[in-house]
């Protein structure tokens, strides 16, 4: 594994804007950042990356399987008690999942270790699945790298796949966000595009314009009656919402699935820990609640339940706070993760984020930060493999 410095494509930015791609800047700074790419050998890909990724994703649905029976692990990871049956039954029903990432510490020589699991939204999934992409074909058209380069990265077309596996018959999908986060809705009209090229009719509708029949059924602000929805809204706040009540009779099929509200908690770090203790892809954790959490002396990474790109993830090491960003989540249960450092290349920090479609492993992105913590800001950069 290695970083490779590059010169930037003079046009980059007017390409990224012309298929889509529009906050490539966040208040003026750059987020994907093309002056360096990553390069993994075939193996580090097979073996670091994509065997662990599958390895995982068992342990998870295993996890998932014990939990839907448990009031004391529903409990636990602070499912809501009168959504625990929906929760549950979504699991027992088999409702398909679209996707989920895994983020890992990797370094192409020691086993990758799993940070967290994004099981729910898809942060980073247009730059993963076409602009880096684009960029590597630009390279080799241009000389940079040999015809023969590849890339870990199938999540286009398996995206429109498993659309089409969940859908086979097509028919009307609902997609909903907040329509005013520009981020939010190009990523929502990314999948609304995949959506059609499976042979779905997407429509689009602002998620606070939903609203309910005398039917108790959901419908859109145009009242067509909603019977397939994405939404880019995590679970722990739906579930939490005046409108999750109706959802286990709404006839609504759901993406992500009511099931993965399970997953996209850090308390899972804990538990998976605690049934496969020693497992080369897995952190030390354990609850705050735990006194086991002692064992990881004074260096720890403290993590809410709940949290997103990063906030209130607090780094103790020997004893020492590193300085905290605020996002609001800092009240409530929190996990204690053994402290392991991103691997740092050229004084940046890089963590891998492996993807998966379905249950397939799907490819890679790379989020690289000046900063042990990756942050909203933290930039995305490209990666190739070579021999």
């Amino acid at each position: 594994m290695q970083r490779i410095s590059l010169t930037p494509r003079p046009d980059w930015p007017a390409r990224a804007e012309a298929v889509g791609f529009v906050w490539h800047h966040d208040d003026g700074k750059t987020y994907w950042d093309e002056s360096a790419a990553y390069a993994f050998t075939l193996e580090q890909i097979e073996d670091g990356i994509e065997a662990p990724t599958a390895e995982l994703h068992g342990l998870c649905l295993a996890l998932v399987d014990e939990a839907v029976g448990s009031q004391e692990l529903m409990e636990r990871l602070e499912i809501p008690e009168p959504m625990r049956d929906y929760v549950a039954d979504s699991w027992r029903r088999g409702e398909p999942s679209l996707y989920g990432r895994f983020d890992f510490a990797y370094d192409g020589r020691s086993p990758a270790k799993l940070y967290e699991y994004n099981a729910d939204t898809p942060t980073s999934v247009f730059e993963t699945a076409v602009f880096q992409w684009l960029w590597l074909e630009d390279q080799i058209e241009s000389g940079v790298f040999p015809a023969d380069t590849d890339q870990f990265n199938s999540l286009h077309e398996k995206l429109v796949e498993r659309f089409r596996a969940i859908f086979p018959d097509g028919g009307v999908m609902h997609f909903a966000s907040d329509p005013d986060f520009v981020e939010d809705r190009q990523t929502v009209r990314f999948l609304e595009d995949l959506a059609r090229q499976a042979g779905l009719d997407p429509k689009f509708v602002a998620i606070d314009q939903i609203g309910l029949n005398a039917d108790g059924r959901f419908v859109d602000d145009e009242n067509w009656l909603i019977g397939a929805l994405f939404k880019l809204y995590p679970w722990e706040q739906m579930l939490r919402d005046d409108y999750a009540e109706p959802l286990p009779d709404a006839e609504v099929t759901v993406l992500e699935p009511a099931w993965k509200a399970i997953l996209s908690n850090k308390g899972i770090l804990p538990l998976l820990w605690e049934r496969h203790k020693g497992h080369p892809n897995l952190l030390e954790a354990y609850f705050e609640t735990d006194p086991a959490h002692e064992r990881l002396g004074s260096s720890y990474v403290r993590k809410p339940l709940f949290s997103r790109e990063g906030a209130n993830v607090a780094l103790v090491d020997k004893g020492r706070k590193a300085k905290v960003l605020d996002g609001g989540y800092g009240d409530g249960t929190h996990i204690r993760q053994a402290l392991c450092v991103p691997p740092r290349f050229d004084g940046q920090y890089v963590i891998v984020g492996s993807w998966l479609v379905g249950d397939q492993a799907a490819g890679i992105g790379l989020r690289e930060d000046r900063g042990r913590v990756t942050r909203n800001t933290s930039r995305f950069l490209p990666h190739v493999i070579r021999s």
